[in-house]
């Protein structure tokens, strides 16, 4: 039986990581795709578990080789899904999540049949703003690009399926939970599941 693939998209600040951390701790049989980047570490962040940090030209040939299933180029940056896990994982029947932006999103959709989107959005631009400061990484001129970039982004949440509106944690979460659990007993992943119990309740 195969997994379920899941897309999770959102402009930078509005928690979509967080959600999705605390979606996995607190159900099994799902987990996150760790994409590829390159742009440098961070502090606290581990190489293989947040990202496989790469540089620019093995990214090149990346792209080239075909070993993406989606990739994008974000604030200057590269950043892509690595094709030959997530099917592996899918395969086993495990759920996949991808956390990616919406260009990554579209082209996993025009790739893979019965994907599905979630977009998290903010509250308001206020508190886009207010958690972009609160992270104390970046410069106010990397910041002002963000929230740019941001209502960029927010302009396509209309391509998901799904819309979460993360304002407050705990609802947004069991949102999310609730798609998941819905797509876990849609009518066409219980016929596959469950071949055996219908033939023998149908027979």
């Amino acid at each position: 039986m195969s997994g379920q693939l899941f897309v999770v998209a959102a402009p930078s600040g509005a928690g979509k990581t967080s959600l999705v951390k605390a979606l996995i701790a607190s159900m099994g049989n799902i987990q996150v795709s760790v994409s590829y980047c390159t742009r440098a570490m961070r502090p606290g962040e581990q190489d293989g578990e947040d990202y496989h940090f790469v540089d620019q030209g093995s990214f090149k040939e990346m792209v080239e080789a075909g070993e993406f299933l989606e990739h994008a180029h974000v604030f200057d940056r590269s950043y892509g899904t690595g094709r030959a896990k997530v099917l592996e994982q899918l395969m086993q029947g495990i759920d996949v999540i991808l956390e990616i932006d919406w260009q990554g999103a579209r082209q996993v959709r025009d790739l893979m049949d019965g994907v599905i989107s979630v977009f998290v959005l903010p509250p308001s631009k206020e508190a886009l703003e207010e958690r972009l400061r609160g992270r104390g990484q970046d410069s106010d001129e990397i910041i002002q690009r963000r929230l740019r970039d941001a209502e960029a982004d927010m302009a396509h949440y209309d391509e998901f399926a799904y819309v979460i509106v993360n304002n407050d944690f705990d609802v947004a979460l069991q949102e999310l939970r609730s798609v998941v659990m819905a797509a876990r007993v849609a009518r066409s992943v219980m016929q596959e599941k469950h071949a055996k119990l219908l033939g023998e309740l149908l027979g």
